[in-house]
């Protein structure tokens, strides 16, 4: 249950934090948090990541449910195998992150994002990210490593 809990701790948390920012924040008020590291900003994202498909909602969301889908049923799999827990683990990240980012799509008709990094890499500064985001890249990240070592 502790992997489902994870799941859904993504999907709450982010969602809050979704809620907090639709409601008090305006669209051209910007916050600096950690020193200028951070940017706390509102941003409706129509697309896909880096608004990939801005123009075709009605299949990115297709696409992002059916990607859910096979997902939920992937983290189905390992979690009766309980075999790889940094895999169960990371496919959990990724299943709540795609869950909350997929309600948006259904709600909303877009992704709220709020935060962007400052860099000295100006291309990364202008991606806007949500908390599902970096749980998803993270996510995948620990399951594809965990699993990629126990196959060696």
């Amino acid at each position: 249950m502790k992997y489902a809990a994870a799941a859904a701790a993504v999907f709450a948390g982010d969602f809050f934090l979704k809620e907090h920012v639709e409601q008090r924040r305006g669209w051209n008020e910007e916050t600096e948090l950690l020193g200028g590291r951070i940017v706390w900003k509102k941003y409706h994202n129509r697309g896909a990541a880096l608004n990939c498909m801005e123009k075709r909602p009605g299949l990115v969301k297709k696409i992002s449910g059916m990607m859910l889908l096979i997902l939920g049923i992937l983290w189905f799999f390992f979690f009766r195998k309980k075999e790889n827990p940094a895999v169960l683990l990371g496919l959990s990240l990724v299943l709540g992150g795609g869950g909350s980012n997929y309600y948006d799509r259904l709600r909303r008709g877009y992704v709220v994002d709020y935060f962007s990094f400052r860099t000295p890499w100006k291309w990364l500064n202008q991606i806007i990210f949500n908390i599902s985001d970096l749980c998803i890249f993270l996510g995948l990240f620990m399951a594809v490593l965990a699993e990629s070592r126990r196959s060696v």
